[in-house]
């Protein structure tokens, strides 16, 4: 200070007037009250969007713990390519046919790519009633390839890599997309009034459904039904990885929902987003608790994969309503998601559906229960609006799907050979083992 008192005049001035612009500046800036909500709520998206995506590799060691030793190498490049030709297929036409903002309500406008927003935009430039726009592709992104994933499992151990591989590139870039703008993209459904938070069945029963018109036009496994009708059971290679598998499955669903509260920006959004968190992990646990008894009692012993499956299918079922449920409510809703398991999966055993990994009673099944368990809850949903939202995406999924596996039966046969079965899909498909000391000897 004592330095300044002797400064020249001029010289004083040339140091004030700059400090005086950069305080006339900073009123100029908006404030956290204004920007605040965008970014927090585009930092929950990157967030959550990081959690779905380490789904993928739930994905892929539940997968690889359910299926056999010589089909692993074969599913985990399935789920690595299915994830990446979803990212491909969602920025070139997927997440702008999915929320193409003004249109008819039932399908938008086709190859139209993702522009993300401009390096360093400025906050007058930005979206701040929302989030950014590569936050909200990335979290949209991921559950399109949770879609896919579904599939990868119901269809293991005997379908060719290539066929399966084009009808991801079909489901990622235009039925998920076109079916999804229904609800999420402002659609019909949405203006009629279905509900599905999170997507029990905007995701998780269109995976179902596209599995199931799989399974049945690619047929058992060889040995899986016996001719008397006797179901043979194919136990897996890696139970504690299919263990694993779950485990990262529960902890990205934490992303999957609680990211679907889309907001971020205030003490409401932040305690719902931590109600989502609590009721989540509450229908998961029960949901594996009540297939542990039911096993226990109608098997006499514990049956894991059904435990793991329970889990699952308890996640299931609270997807479409997340936030709205007491802990009490959650508990009950991912309760009945276990039951549906245990009794689904004998079930297609005995219409002799080879579903691998139990992805259509976790995926389809129970979240059929979570679109009509809403109406507990959530006082703006009907049961009648529920049920047409789940046939409108049942019929369009299954009947595309269905078309879609016939013409790939046709012009490239999706099934190995009988031989190529037996020997394995990592050998015949792939020429590689995921356990090659196994076999060595």
């Amino acid at each position: 200070m004592q330095v300044r008192k002797f400064l020249p005049a001029v010289a004083l001035a040339a140091v004030l007037l700059p400090t005086m612009g950069l305080a006339q500046e900073a009123e100029a800036v908006p404030g956290f009250d204004e920007i605040g909500p965008y970014i927090m709520t585009t930092l929950l998206f990157c967030m959550a969007g990081f959690l779905v995506f380490f789904m993928a590799a739930g994905f892929a060691m539940l997968e690889g713990g359910l299926v056999r030793s010589k089909n692993v190498t074969m599913q985990m490049t399935k789920n690595i390519a299915l994830y990446s030709i979803a990212a491909i297929m969602y920025w070139l036409m997927g997440f702008n046919l999915m929320y193409p903002g003004e249109f008819n309500g039932y399908i938008g406008s086709f190859f139209v790519p993702t522009t993300l927003d401009p390096v360093g935009v400025a906050a007058a430039d930005a979206a701040l009633d929302y989030a950014s726009v590569g936050s909200d592709f990335f979290f949209q992104l991921v559950f399109v390839a949770a879609t896919a994933s579904i599939v990868s499992g119901a269809l293991a151990e005997r379908i060719k890599l290539w066929p399966f591989l084009v009808f991801v590139v079909l489901l990622t870039g235009v039925l998920y997309p076109i079916s999804g703008s229904w609800q999420w993209g402002g659609g019909w459904l949405s203006e009629m009034g279905f509900s599905d938070f999170a997507g029990s069945t905007v995701v998780h029963s269109v995976g179902g459904w596209a599995a199931l018109a799989g399974a049945i036009i690619l047929g058992p496994r060889i040995g899986k039904y016996g001719k008397d009708g006797r179901v043979n059971p194919i136990p897996g290679s890696n139970l504690a990885l299919a263990t694993l598998g779950t485990f990262i499955l529960w902890l990205g669903w934490f992303g999957f929902n609680g990211g679907s509260q889309l907001a971020m920006g205030t003490v409401g959004d932040v305690s719902d987003v931590s109600r989502i968190f609590a009721n989540t992990n509450m229908a998961a646990a029960a949901g594996a608790v009540t297939a542990m008894i039911l096993t226990q009692l109608m098997f006499g012993k514990v049956d894991l994969t059904m435990v793991l499956n329970g889990a699952l299918a308890g996640l299931v079922s609270i997807t479409a309503e997340p936030l709205a449920p007491t802990l009490f409510g959650s508990l009950w809703i991912g309760a009945v998601g276990g039951v549906i398991v245990v009794f689904a999966v004998p079930f297609l055993d005995k219409l002799k559906i080879d579903d691998v990994v139990g992805a259509v009673p976790v995926h389809l099944f129970a979240g059929i229960w979570g679109t009509i368990a809403v109406v507990f809850y959530n006082d703006g949903a009907s049961l009648g609006t529920q049920l047409i939202g789940i046939a409108a995406y049942g019929v369009f999924t299954f009947v595309a799907s269905l078309i879609l596996w016939v013409i790939l039966k046709a012009v490239m046969g999706i099934r190995v050979s009988e031989e190529d079965e037996i020997t394995g899909l990592d050998m015949s498909e792939l020429g590689m083992e995921a356990y090659p000391e196994f076999s060595k000897g």
